[in-house]
């Protein structure tokens, strides 16, 4: 079997002390760190001198970037129109509220004040039935009263009788014509 492993590097003892150190931190064998090293920069294209990494840098920048485009353009094609549409619905809310509120509470006025014409003319008729009411007893009292005087007149008569004189029953219809007067 041919030994693979003939090529060595030559670096230096402090340098040697570090790699030991980094390989025992990890658990591994130089040799295995050293392989997983160059298979780490020769798939990931980076520099070991570029300690702030900015490869990595301009990677996040264009995810970044990439992100921010999609989202624009999620808001040119959603947010945009939605924010319109519903800046016409509150328009129009806007609208519905003023004409309601010029419109309807303007007939609502109208109707109060016609209902308020209405109630006093109803009082008014209250005040006319109850009048009439009044009035239709008055006479009913007053044809009672009118009754019992012509009953009383037609028996004082019977009273008189035949003989009595043209001027007693004179004086009798007199008397009572001024009772009848008095009612």
């Amino acid at each position: 079997m041919k030994d693979v492993n003939i090529r060595s590097v030559r670096f230096s003892v402090a340098l040697d002390e570090k790699f030991e150190k980094i390989a025992r931190k990890l658990g591994r064998t130089k040799r295995l760190l050293f392989a997983q090293m160059v298979d780490y920069f020769y798939k990931t294209k980076k520099d070991p001198t570029d300690l702030n990494d900015d490869l990595l840098k301009n990677t996040l920048v264009k995810n970044h970037q990439q992100y921010i485009g999609f989202i624009r353009a999620q808001e040119n094609m959603l947010l945009v129109p939605i924010k319109v549409e519903v800046d016409k619905v509150s328009r129009s809310q806007r609208d519905i509220i003023e004409r309601f509120n010029s419109e309807i509470l303007k007939h609502n006025a109208l109707v109060l004040s016609g209902q308020k014409s209405h109630v006093l003319a109803m009082a008014e008729m209250e005040k006319s039935v109850a009048l009439l009411v009044k009035k239709t007893k008055d006479a009913d009292v007053l044809k009672a009263q009118f009754l019992f005087l012509l009953e009383e007149y037609i028996s004082a008569r019977e009273s008189l009788g035949m003989r009595a004189s043209a001027k007693d029953r004179q004086e009798l219809g007199n008397k009572f014509k001024d009772q009848v007067r008095l009612l």
